[in-house]
Parts: C-alpha cells; structure tokens; sequence
C-alpha cells in the first residue's frame, strides 16, 4: 500500500518564516496536508485481511471438526509470529502506509529530510541547530513529548529557525510494542497535545519509538489524524561512535528524496563524543557538493 500524498499544515508564508500555522482556517488550495488533528479514514492493510481471514478460518474449523483444533490454534498462533516479525520492519506497507521517501515533486528539486528523533536535548539540540544554520538548512525533529515538556524554549527556538517539530511519542517506551489501541492512543495524544501547546503547530507525521509498529498503530494514527514516517538512510549514529563511519553510511545512500535518521539526544558516556555533532558537518557538505537541499517533511509534501 504505496503512501498517497499528504497535505501541509503550514501555509507558504508561514513555512517561509518559519512561524506556526494558522490551524483553523482550510488549508490553501496547493497544500496536500490536511490540517492537523483531522481524523482521516483507516483503510486495512494486508496483514489486517490475512489476520481476520486465519481467524475466522480457525474458529470455523474448530466448530466443524473439534479434533483438528491444534492445527487451527496453530495457524492462528503463525498469524501473531508473523505480525509480531513485521512489527520490526519500520517501513513495511503491510502494518499500514508508511512515508520512507519523499515524493516525486520534491525529488525532482533535489531536496532531502534529516530527521532527528529523541530530543530535545538541553545539550546536543542547540548545537544541531547551530549547525543547521550555517547551511540554511532545514529539519524535522521527531520530539518525545516528555523532553519536549521538560525544554519547551528548544521547540520554540525550532519553530522559530524554521524547522518542523513532530510526534515522536510521550515517553518513548520501549515497551510501546506491546500497548494495547487505548494505551497507544493515550501515548501519542499526550505528546500531541504538549507539542502543539508549545509550538502553537500541531504535528502531522509521527515516527514510532525504534521505528517498532503493531496493528495498533494505524487506526491510533488515522483517529489522531497523523502519518507514519520512517526512514530510507538510517545513520546508526547511537551506536556507532566512529563518525567517519556515520557520514559515510549517510553520504553513500543520500540522493533526492531520501529521508535520514539522525538523532539529537544521546545519553550516558556517549554524551561527551556525540557523534552527530562531528558526522553532520561532512552530511552537510556532500548536500552542498552534491546539489542537494534540506527540508522539513512538511515543505517537501506542501509542493
């Protein structure tokens, strides 16, 4: 199930000046976002089929032939191992649509996301964004909102330098995988309604904690009217602290339309060598080199 086109939540003027959208009023007529919070309609995707039709199979063949139950508990067992494996798969269509590249309009100008996951980090954060600067580039940060709750001047000061600030969960549980439709949706409405009460920008695109999705996600998303976002150049710069390395893994893959995963919070001993600090610098230069251009999520679906 390819991703449709998406809309923009922020006006031409407003992206322009980085400011935060006006969010009452109807989107202008060249804008593919909807505005953000309208619940948009969950469509199954093909596990969502497979998993009713085994089930339904199962029960059927329980009630018709009781002795062949341990074949029918089986299947439906098989169904459950085989979400839980595309659970680890961030940019699989089988869970539901999945943003991993930017569309065509914005490949074809040559522009690329770095996204940045964790923050805000009283630290690191102020630093990407100094070095964003220098180049006139532009990113999206994926914000837990319990950060964000915690540092609300660093979502201010994105806003104001022009970037996008998205949903990137409340508390960034590693045990989220498991949350149940009501846990989940608790989950990600709380960071919603911290993000958008800080910026005055609501978030339209959401990227799961360790890009781990359920069968849950999708409808949470489609009610809280959001996108899930994953990635096409993953960085691994949270563990890998070699930052020739890192670059290196972006630069290799990095060509219009790809959207990178950074991250701008690091914690414990790697908070003194922070790798991204070091690897962004040569990220941006094979961009200049390169021709390539860096956007938010949200200027690159608004054209």
């Amino acid at each position: 199930m390819p991703m449709k086109p998406i809309e923009s939540a922020l006006s031409p003027d407003a992206q322009a000046a980085g400011a935060p959208a006006r969010t009452t009023s109807a989107p202008p007529a060249a804008s593919l976002l909807p505005r953000p919070g309208s619940r948009r309609a969950w469509r199954p995707a093909p596990l969502y089929w497979l998993a009713g039709g085994v089930h339904v199979a199962g029960a059927l063949t329980w009630l018709a032939r009781p002795s062949l139950w341990p074949w029918a508990l089986g299947a439906m067992a098989a169904d459950h191992v085989l979400n839980f494996g595309f659970s680890f798969v961030p940019g699989t269509s089988l869970l539901g649509p999945c943003v991993t590249t930017l569309p065509a309009s914005a490949r074809a100008r040559g522009e690329v996301a770095l996204t940045f996951d964790d923050g805000p980090d009283p630290e690191v954060t102020p630093r990407v964004l100094d070095l964003l600067d220098t180049r006139g580039a532009r990113a999206t940060f994926f914000c837990v909102g319990e950060q964000a709750r915690n540092r609300p001047h660093l979502l201010r000061d994105m806003v104001a330098r022009g970037h996008a600030v998205e949903n990137h969960s409340f508390s960034h549980s590693p045990a989220q995988g498991f949350y149940g439709p009501r846990r989940l949706r608790r989950e990600i409405d709380h960071a919603q309604r911290v993000i958008a009460e800080l910026t005055q920008v609501a978030p339209v695109f959401y990227r799961p904690p360790y890009g781990v999705r359920t069968p849950m996600t999708e409808p949470v998303l489609s009610a809280l009217g959001l996108h899930c976002v994953a990635w096409s150049v993953r960085s691994l710069d949270t563990v890998d602290r070699d930052e020739g390395r890192v670059a290196r893994r972006v630069t290799a893959r990095l060509a219009p339309g790809a959207i990178v995963l950074l991250h701008d919070r690091q914690v414990g001993r790697q908070r003194e060598q922070t790798v991204v600090l070091r690897a962004l610098p040569r990220i941006l230069d094979a961009m200049a080199t390169r021709g390539l251009r860096a956007v938010t999520l949200r200027a690159a679906h608004a054209a």
